[in-house]
């Protein structure tokens, strides 16, 4: 089902990416801008689909028109939200939930199964013989529990695993069989702990000396989110004295890391570069969520994915 209604879309995003954008919406005009600098006099458009970073150009672009903003990712809290000003904001929140929460499940049986060490290469002193554990019975916790949490959720009490969340909000848990508990609660009695909150004034170090010292000794700590939710110096030490068994981290502060910095060689991190989404169809989920919002847009509905500018998401 396509949609006849013209409107005109200024793009940050490739072109060649959004060609779906013409089957689902044939009188849609998309017209690529550049991302800094001035643009032609006669570049208008009614929507912006840009980086969720936002552009060095994006007060002047604000000027030509555009009534609403996309940005073309989840976590926007490097987004100049002040240049808005009254413009609304959304977001492809949600859109990653499945890979990622993929990949922390992979990441969970990887320090259960103790993989890669339990490979061998050569005749081991004992077949046989491993000592190797198993996510059935362990507890996962879930500092946050938005889309992202909530995938990882559903696929952690499948393998038997007993499910705890803190959230910021009194809201009851959306899965059936997340228990909500206070964060000291989460801190004490989680095996494997999932940062999973958006970094915003309120969560910057939240995972701070104070919160590892309160942790389960032994924990195995995971960071989807953004680095800046974790004191990096604080959890270096936890890792060194064991606090921390493990840390899986696929974001860090800053990103990209400087060659050089510790975390790429701690033993007891396992570091990847913020490829935790990456999955086959990835950038098309990302345009789902606009492609739907474009619709409720040119229908007059309300929009999906709207990021709170005081909360920063």
């Amino acid at each position: 089902m396509t949609d006849e209604r013209e409107v005109r879309i200024l793009s940050h995003v490739p072109v060649p990416m959004l060609a779906r954008i013409g089957e689902h919406f044939p009188k849609a005009a998309v017209v690529a801008i550049p991302d800094r600098g001035d643009l032609p006099p006669e570049v208008r458009g009614d929507v912006l689909l840009t980086m969720a970073w936002g552009s060095p150009n994006l007060a002047q672009v604000l000027e030509r028109g555009v009534r609403w903003v996309h940005a073309y990712g989840t976590g926007v809290n490097a987004f100049p939200f002040h240049e808005l000003r009254g413009v609304p904001l959304t977001c492809s929140r949600g859109a990653s939930a499945i890979p990622i929460s993929e990949w922390v499940i992979a990441m969970m049986l990887a320090a259960e199964k103790r993989l890669p060490e339990s490979w061998i290469h050569e005749p081991p002193e004992h077949w046989n013989i491993f000592d190797l554990g198993g996510l059935h019975g362990r507890t996962l916790g879930l500092l946050g529990l938005g889309g992202i949490a909530q995938a990882t959720a559903q696929r952690a009490l499948a393998f038997g695993m007993t499910v705890i969340a803190h959230r910021r909000t009194s809201r009851p848990s959306p899965i059936a069989g997340v228990e909500l508990v206070d964060l000291d609660a989460l801190l004490g009695r989680s095996d494997h702990l999932v940062v999973a909150a958006p970094d915003t004034r309120d969560t910057h170090h939240v995972i701070d000396r104070a919160a590892l010292a309160r942790i389960k000794r032994g924990v195995h700590l995971v960071n989807i989110a953004r680095g800046g939710l974790v004191d990096q110096d604080a959890l270096r030490g936890a890792l060194d004295t064991g606090q921390v068994k493990l840390a899986s981290l696929d974001t860090v502060d800053p990103e990209p890391l400087p060659a050089g910095h510790w975390l790429f060689t701690h033993p007891r991190v396992r570091l990847s570069p913020h490829c935790s989404w990456s999955a086959p169809g990835a950038l098309d989920r990302l345009l789902d969520a606009f492609l739907d919002n474009l619709a409720h847009w040119l229908a007059g509905e309300p929009l999906e994915g709207i990021v709170d500018l005081e909360l920063g998401y």
